[in-house]
């Protein structure tokens, strides 16, 4: 099946995942860490892309940003990319290709799933079991985002600013959201859409998505396109 080009609108928040080639470590040390998180800030302040939220595993990537333009995700993550690469390969003495190839990324709707999509991030060193609490891990927006630790990388998202009046606040919300486990629904649904390249939100999120970008935001339908010739065709036969 021919893979879907990505879904981009400026505006629109998007999950977005990158992986290391064969699942393989892109962090090593403290020091990657801090590497890889400084040369996605000066990406993303060149292309205008907002950072809300992020988390940085063993062999692996989330993100969740918004662009200004169609092709600002894009381009931070080959700028960034290639900048993170260059500096592995010379500090580790290896060459070639660190991240398994495309990126993955989906568009958010940031009525029914933005603060999902930021629970769903920061929460993955708790559900790879490496830590009891996303609190205890020190790579990821949680750091920012609920215990109010300065991370300049990140811009906050307005629907994450309207959870309350000030930053005490807001952080106290934003940290009861993390109370008990995420339904198994929300983590395959998150799962699907970013994989696949489908649109995250309810139907009428997605017909919007699909009315603005002229590609398909869902699935198709068992038995195949409903609208093509070739279905048609083989309904009236």
């Amino acid at each position: 099946m021919a893979r879907l080009p990505r879904l981009y609108l400026p505006g629109c928040a998007q999950h977005v995942i990158q992986r290391g080639n064969n699942r393989e470590a892109c962090f090593y040390d403290d020091a990657d860490y801090k590497a890889y998180l400084a040369f996605l800030k000066d990406a993303a302040v060149k292309y205008d892309v907002a950072i809300h939220a992020f988390v940085l595993m063993t062999n692996h990537v989330h993100l969740l940003v918004t662009p200004s333009t169609e092709q600002s995700v894009s381009r931070m993550m080959q700028a960034q990319g290639r900048r993170y690469v260059q500096y592995f390969n010379f500090t580790y003495g290896r060459t070639g290709t660190l991240w398994e190839g495309r990126y993955k990324s989906t568009l958010v709707s940031t009525d029914s799933y933005l603060l999902t999509v930021y629970r769903y991030i920061e929460l993955n060193p708790v559900r790879a079991d490496m830590f009891a609490h996303a609190a205890d891990y020190p790579w990821s927006s949680y750091q920012r985002n609920a215990l109010g630790k300065p991370i300049q990388l990140l811009t906050p998202h307005p629907v994450y600013c309207q959870l309350a009046s000030n930053d005490v606040e807001r952080q106290k919300a934003y940290r009861g959201l993390f109370r008990g486990r995420m339904p198994e629904r929300d983590l395959t649904a998150i799962r699907e859409a970013t994989n696949k390249a489908w649109a995250l939100g309810d139907d009428r999120f997605k017909a919007q998505i699909e009315a603005k970008t002229g590609r398909r935001a869902t699935p198709l339908g068992r038995g195949g396109d409903r609208k093509s010739e070739a279905f048609i065709s083989a309904k009236n036969e």
